[in-house]
């Protein structure tokens, strides 16, 4: 990656960091999850509406680091308006790609989507912030799969 491109995505990271998106309670969620990292301290409360299938509102509150807020900001504009089947296909794209056992082309994943994968991904040049960054798709994963 050049360092054109590596810059751009520390400043979406930054960005998110600093003002996360869908940073707030949803009233009534039809699916909730928390997440917990003790070695670092990261916390994340995730809540959703889904309705047939499709997540219709995703929102956290949390605290941590700047990778897991920004991480969780990213998730949550990424799956709003997508089906649960969509966001387990992101999940396991996160997955696959944070840890290093695949690349993003692997997947059939939008433009804007594999974009903003690959911006968080270079956690993986750093084993201990892998669990930052995976940790609100860890929670998004716990909060469909218990319905």
């Amino acid at each position: 990656m050049d360092n054109d491109l590596r810059e751009l995505y520390q400043d979406l990271i930054l960005d998110h960091g600093k003002h996360p998106r869908n940073f707030r309670t949803i009233v009534n969620p039809t699916n909730y999850a928390l997440g917990n990292n003790p070695l670092c301290g990261d916390k994340i409360d995730l809540s959703l509406i889904i309705e047939n299938g499709v997540i219709k509102d995703i929102a956290f509150q949390g605290e941590g680091c700047a990778i897991s807020q920004a991480s969780s900001s990213i998730m949550t504009e990424m799956l709003k308006g997508k089906t649960v089947d969509e966001a387990m296909k992101i999940f396991n794209a996160v997955h696959d790609v944070f840890t290093g056992n695949a690349s993003i082309d692997d997947y059939p994943l939008s433009e804007d989507d594999k974009d903003r994968i690959t911006a968080l991904s270079g956690v993986k040049e750093f084993p201990i912030r892998v669990k930052c960054a995976t940790l609100p798709w860890q929670t998004m994963k716990k909060s469909i799969t218990s319905i």
